[in-house]
């Protein structure tokens, strides 16, 4: 299917802006709310023999804040926000340009030197890799490797070995990249809209009924939430991958691929800390 060149490039035009714009709303509150989770850690460490709550006190546009940590809320009356709608919308709107870019027309999605496919079977192939990505993840999560956090990212990181070689041998090397990235960024949303929110709602319906939250639901979210900054920094890199096209052509861009994600994770991690 084709649409009109200038349709098409104020479509993606549009969908390319809300993307960045709200990809960028999403890991900035991803990696405060991290940030603010492990100074307050530290700080309840520090008042523990005193009964007070932790506090963190920060200054910024003029005005200074103070943020504390509490199991429950004192008030079921009380405003909660929610920040989820920030990963929605990057999601909605990424799948949009891969289908304004990539799945209209098929042309930047094949490359003939790779492989001799047809548009629908490229397609099928990135849609695929994006909703399998998420249940490999979700089931290796949820079984008992999901508890042993090193064994569980060194298995991750042969499947994405994998997934990046795969890739590179069927689509074109930018539509490679794309995907990869498309395939983290699946798993971030996912995690935030099918296994944080459920769990926090849970633990709010439970406040209500007067019963004692399960910890454990809080235990998950969180998990779930330090995976996602993880994961943010190589879906950044991957996001814009087209742009250094060097890296994504040539032989070797599936190498490249697998040496800069756990650069990326190791990145996160620094930043998780700063």
């Amino acid at each position: 299917m084709n649409i009109n060149p200038i349709i098409s490039e104020w479509l993606n035009f549009i969908a390319r802006w809300v993307h960045v714009f709200a990809g960028i709303m999403w890991v900035g509150t991803t990696y405060y709310f991290t940030w603010l989770d492990a100074r307050l850690s530290e700080e309840e460490k520090a008042v523990r023999a005193t009964g007070t709550p932790a506090q963190i006190w920060m200054v910024h546009s003029g005005g200074f804040y103070v943020v504390e940590k509490r199991k429950v809320p004192d008030e079921l009356s009380r405003k909660l926000h929610w920040f989820r709608w920030e990963a929605g919308t990057t999601w909605l709107s990424g799948f949009a340009l891969l289908i304004i870019v990539y799945y209209l027309g098929g042309g930047a999605l094949i490359d003939k030197d790779v492989a001799d496919i047809s548009p629908g079977a490229a397609v099928a192939i990135g849609v695929g890799v994006m909703v399998f990505g998420w249940l490999i993840y979700d089931l290796l999560m949820i079984s008992p490797l999901g508890r042993n956090e090193k064994l569980f990212a060194a298995i991750a990181y042969v499947l994405i070995v994998g997934a990046a070689y795969g890739l590179t041998r069927v689509l074109s090397g930018r539509a490679a990249y794309i995907h990869m990235g498309a395939i983290f960024g699946t798993i971030m949303a996912a995690n935030v809209w099918m296994r944080i929110l459920p769990a926090q709602k849970k633990m709010i319906e439970a406040i209500k009924a007067g019963q004692k939250p399960d910890e454990r639901l809080a235990a998950q979210a969180k998990f779930r939430s330090k995976q996602n900054t993880f994961m943010g920094v190589p879906v950044v890199f991957l996001m814009i991958s087209n742009h250094f096209g060097g890296h994504t052509t040539g032989g070797y861009d599936w190498i490249h691929m697998v040496v800069l994600i756990p650069v990326g994770w190791l990145a996160a991690k620094f930043i998780r800390r700063a």
